[in-house]
């Protein structure tokens, strides 16, 4: 591991040269790639420094305590403990930002939230939970642009489609993809009883041109007037779009927009990232079998998560990670779950690496 290290900051220090090349500075697209690459080096090299300055720290004190001194020798015994967790701690740190990177970490992501079981509760819970992942977004400093949504009478979501965009938005969201399970009293029920319903929720990498190159050839483009509210515009002109991929028979419409253009354009990007993601699915199911526990493999069925509203707790049966705080959780303080999948998963790639 430490000889992949030194390579690694062999090669940051060669990027820090080369971002001020005059050659590089005018060649935009490949100044681009070095600062993301230097960008995504930089925690690894910041981290094996203070790693390194540990281990010296440590190799000090061990020559001090063959001093004469007595109380110097006392004084480094008592330095070295906290010395050497700090280094396990450390290297520790460094295991996990060795571990390979997954490609789509630093993407935006396409996220679907659809109601499932449940009708019209299925539909309002729908909605909470889009809140919620925009509330989280809001921390995040991310921007949620909605690509379509196709509402219940009942004011919640049959479907709603957005795009998530900011630093590292599919690292942080991947593991949300599954079927999220809601227990709680509507407020329709006169006898109090708890109805359990449910939504599924989709996290996709979005997926730029040069990720999937789509032929116009095996594209339908079916253009038709918007629906629903927007005044005067929905009746007077066919800016809705519906684009069918007739290979795989993927199928993504857009109205939220006025302009045909923009509807394509969204369309087209939901549609390309729907695409990969199968692709992606079919090749990780190809490579290994076994990997059913990972969660964002293209897998949509598996129920992950339940919202028990009277008992406010909220369970990710995946991890057995159970926190009696649902109303914070629905107010889109959502790190300590994403921090528990993170590191859970971490430490099953890690294992196998090892093992």
């Amino acid at each position: 591991m430490f000889d992949k290290l030194e390579a690694v900051v062999d090669r940051f220090h060669e990027i820090e040269g080369l971002l001020s090349d005059p050659a590089v500075l005018a060649d935009q697209e490949r100044f681009r790639a070095l600062t993301r690459e230097h960008a995504e080096l930089a925690e690894l090299v910041a981290t094996y420094t203070r790693y390194c300055r540990l281990r010296q720290q440590r190799a000090d004190n061990e020559e001090l305590l063959r001093d004469g001194d007595a109380d110097l020798r006392e004084l480094a015994r008592a330095e070295l403990a906290e010395l050497e967790s700090q280094q396990q701690e450390q290297e520790q740190l460094l295991r996990q930002l060795m571990l390979p990177r997954d490609p789509n970490d630093g993407k935006n992501i396409v996220l679907e939230i659809r109601a499932g079981t449940g009708g019209d509760e299925a539909a309002l819970f729908a909605a909470d939970l889009f809140r919620a992942y925009c509330r989280y977004a809001d921390r995040q400093r991310w921007k949620v642009e909605i690509l379509s949504a196709s509402e219940a009478g009942v004011g919640g979501f049959k479907e709603v489609i957005a795009v998530v965009s900011g630093q590292n938005v599919y690292s942080r969201l991947k593991y949300e993809s599954g079927t999220h399970r809601v227990q709680r009293v509507p407020e329709t029920e006169a006898q109090g009883r708890i109805h359990t319903s449910a939504c599924t929720v989709a996290v996709l990498p979005e997926a730029e041109e040069v990720d999937l190159e789509i032929d116009p050839a095996d594209l339908r483009v079916d253009l038709y007037r918007a629906s629903g509210s927007g005044g005067q515009h929905v009746n007077k002109t066919e800016s809705a779009v519906r684009i069918t991929h007739i290979p795989t028979g993927v199928v993504v419409a857009c109205q939220e927009e006025k302009s045909q253009h923009k509807n394509k354009a969204k369309a087209m990007k939901v549609l390309r990232s729907r695409i990969l993601d199968a692709m992606q699915a079919q090749q990780t199911a190809q490579m290994a079998a076994d990997r059913k526990s990972q969660v964002g493999s293209g897998d949509r069925s598996e129920r992950i998560r339940t919202y028990n509203f009277p008992q406010g707790r909220c369970t990710d049966h995946r991890i057995g990670l159970t926190l009696y705080r649902l109303e914070a959780i629905m107010q889109g303080d959502l790190d300590e779950i994403i921090d528990a999948l993170t590191t859970h998963y971490q430490a099953e790639q890690m294992a196998r690496q090892e093992g």
